[in-house]
């Protein structure tokens, strides 16, 4: 372990394995189905979740990590010879969890522990996390580590396309009157992060425009700059993303290696099988 553990959530939607080669510990939002509890990306996936949903005709809910799951990653952080913790968490705009995590500090009086609000989700959160383990790894000391993760939180960028807004209407976290809008004339509604909140950014009909419509205002929010990295997202659609994908390179000047990443089941619920998007981070 590091002298400087970094801790998130799986709201980062980080896959396991670049988590795991960074030295990131996600502590797990919990997937509720009745009565039965999933650890989010652990023990439940998108297949597991939709085909639930889709056989039972139920609605999960989501919540956030208890302050007691976060102690025990701050612990084991310390057992494992950490001497300061970095735990940056999902928007507190969107969930409880950044509160958590604030709670759990108090159960280590005298240890350094900061607990960063991203003010972001899914990969926006990701790369922020992800930058700052890098920064970590070639010898950045905490406060560093923090100044380069705001500085990626102030230059990611994510847009997706949905094939439903039904997911986010069952969630609360649009408006009914936008979602019954976009059943009745089959919009394909496109989303952004702005205040640290998911947002409707436009309505397209028909999932071709919406790609392109998506692509544009992507490129629009690139102002020509050089991307520093840039990670396609979905929802339970490879093939779509990787042809979304091509569409993006076309448009913008890629790095070499893009990422792919499949939204994990706390956000996915609201989201809905479908989704495709890009998420990307402008240079300096």
């Amino acid at each position: 372990m590091p002298a400087i553990a970094i801790i998130t959530d799986t709201d980062s939607s980080l896959p396991l394995e670049v988590a795991k080669k960074h030295n990131i510990v996600q502590v797990p939002i919990t997937i509720q189905f009745g009565d039965e509890s999933f650890r989010d990306a652990y023990e439940i996936d998108n297949p597991m979740v939709f085909g639930r949903i889709d056989k039972e005709g139920k609605f999960p809910t989501s919540a956030a990590p208890s302050p007691g799951q976060f102690a025990d990653a701050f612990k084991s952080a310390f057992e494992a010879g950490a001497k300061s913790v970095l735990c940056f968490n999902v928007s507190s705009e969107v969930s409880a969890t950044y509160v958590s995590a604030r709670t759990a500090v108090d159960m280590f009086p005298g240890k350094d522990i900061r607990v960063v609000d991203t003010r972001s989700l899914c990969m926006g959160q990701g790369l922020i996390v992800l930058a700052a383990a890098e920064a970590v790894a070639g010898g950045a000391s905490a406060e560093e580590a923090i100044a380069v993760a705001e500085s990626v939180g102030q230059r990611v960028h994510l847009f997706a396309s949905l094939s439903t807004l039904k997911y986010l209407a069952m969630s609360g976290r649009v408006g009914q009157l936008a979602a019954g809008f976009a059943g009745l004339l089959d919009v394909k509604p496109i989303l952004t992060i702005l205040d640290g909140k998911l947002q409707l950014l436009e309505r397209v009909r028909t999932q071709s425009k919406s790609w392109a419509r998506t692509v544009e205002v992507a490129t629009e929010a690139s102002c020509g700059c050089k991307i520093e990295r840039m990670v396609i997202i979905h929802v339970k659609a490879l093939e779509a993303a990787q042809q979304f994908e091509q569409l993006v390179q076309a448009a913008i000047s890629c790095p070499m290696e893009i990422m792919y990443a499949e939204m994990n089941p706390g956000l996915s619920i609201h989201s809905g099988s479908g989704l495709v998007g890009v998420v990307f981070v402008t240079k300096e």
